[in-house]
């Protein structure tokens, strides 16, 4: 009873959780509802260190990945999604499109299923590998992992919510929410110009 229960409540926030459009913060970007690095106070800019994402996780192929492969491009998109979320589904066929538009020394993508972890049942995972196919959405996508959790994902609280890292793994911003093809290339593009 106590299992069903907590499960019920676990299922309530995570139907809770999908966002469309919701919240944008790219600091590397003056994009439309972004936060430029100009707004950030010299002060705080020297305050704060960049944050360095760093990971090891599987992919759904049951393949090792790690925060190494940010040094590959310029800048990594990691996109994390669940199977209930249907923003999250709607815009993957878009992004299917943008990995392979870009020059991967410039520009990669990666996803994490944030609702199949490592270890998951079998029909979980083939369930995401059906999702993933569908959507045409032909780029690595992770299992969640112990460390992705610490690292990265558990501090969202919603999906789709996409981060930015650059190719030393520091994390240049984040955008909660779907968008359109069009907003992501202009993001992509801005922070790309911005990269070093």
């Amino acid at each position: 009873m106590k299992l069903r229960l907590v499960t019920m409540i676990l299922l309530g926030a995570l139907l809770t959780g999908c966002a469309q459009n919701t919240e944008t913060t790219v600091e590397a970007s003056q994009t439309e509802g972004m936060i430029s690095t100009e707004e950030v106070s010299q002060s705080e800019a020297q305050a704060e260190e960049p944050y360095v994402v760093s990971f090891e996780a599987n992919t759904i192929e049951g393949e090792a990945f790690s925060s190494d492969v940010f040094s590959q491009s310029r800048l990594t998109m990691i996109n994390v999604w669940a199977t209930y979320c249907n923003p999250c589904l709607s815009e993957m066929p878009d992004l299917g499109e943008i990995a392979v538009e870009f020059d991967s020394a410039e520009f990669q993508m990666i996803g994490v299923i944030s609702d199949v972890e490592e270890g998951a049942a079998e029909d979980h995972i083939a369930n995401a590998k059906e999702l993933i196919e569908q959507t045409k959405a032909n780029y690595p996508h992770l299992l969640l992992s112990e460390s992705l959790y610490t690292n990265l994902v558990g501090g969202i609280n919603s999906v789709p919510t996409t981060f930015f890292v650059d190719q030393k793994g520091e994390l240049l911003g984040y955008v909660m929410g779907a968008q359109s093809k069009e907003t992501w290339v202009s993001i992509i593009e801005e922070l790309l110009s911005k990269c070093d």
